[in-house]
């Protein structure tokens, strides 16, 4: 898992680091709040960051406002690092949009179980958005195979929503968790099946008289 950090003084930012990697996390480092704003906005972003409150030209509370109004990036799940720690402070931090805050100089241990419950956060989030998504095309799929579907009377292909006509059993399995193996039903082997072996017989049996 990757998490950033946006830390301006280097000693502390090698030390966060340090702990993180440690930890078995990935870690994207940047100085201030301007770099880790723009961190935020890639597309393999990290989905949790630790943002130090104090930073020139951007301070971590702008970074954290700015997340909270990115609808794309909501989702992200914020601890902010304060040498702040009055009531006032803590509850500001949290009105902006953190989740959680550490105060500095962070305790390696309250450090870690933080970042442990902001990791849970961020995997249950992403396993409810894959179940989200995986729920949509299922329903998706059934309400394609709902309704009134053209059907040719001669060949029993089905017209698809593109207007291209396919076999049932593609059609099915393009938009259904089935696949088919095919049979021949009694009824069909009567009356299909065993003419053409009886013909294919005699046609054999021809064959040899005449060559005799």
């Amino acid at each position: 898992m990757k998490i950033l950090i946006a830390e301006d003084d280097p000693t502390s930012q090698l030390m966060l680091k340090s702990f993180l990697e440690k930890w078995g996390y990935e870690v994207i480092a940047t100085d201030n709040g301007v770099q880790a704003w723009e961190a935020l906005q890639q597309e393999d972003a990290p989905s949790l960051a630790v943002l130090d409150w104090m930073m020139p030209e951007m301070d971590g509370v702008e970074v954290c406002r700015r997340v909270r109004q990115d609808p794309a990036r909501r989702h992200l799940y914020l601890i902010m690092l304060t040498a702040l720690d009055t009531t006032d402070d803590l509850v500001k931090a949290l009105e902006i949009g953190a989740d959680d805050y550490v105060s500095k100089p962070p305790n390696h241990r309250i450090l870690r179980a933080r970042i442990e419950v902001g990791a849970r956060v961020v995997q249950l989030q992403a396993e409810l958005t894959q179940r989200v998504h995986d729920l949509e095309a299922s329903l998706t799929r059934e309400k394609r195979l709902q309704g009134l579907l053209p059907i040719c009377s001669y060949c029993k292909k089905i017209r698809g929503d593109e207007n291209y006509w396919q076999q049932v059993e593609e059609y099915i399995e393009q938009f259904a968790d089935v696949s088919f193996s095919h049979s021949i039903c009694p009824t069909c082997y009567i009356d299909i099946v065993e003419p053409q072996i009886e013909q294919f017989k005699a046609e054999l049996n021809n064959k040899r008289e005449e060559e005799s």
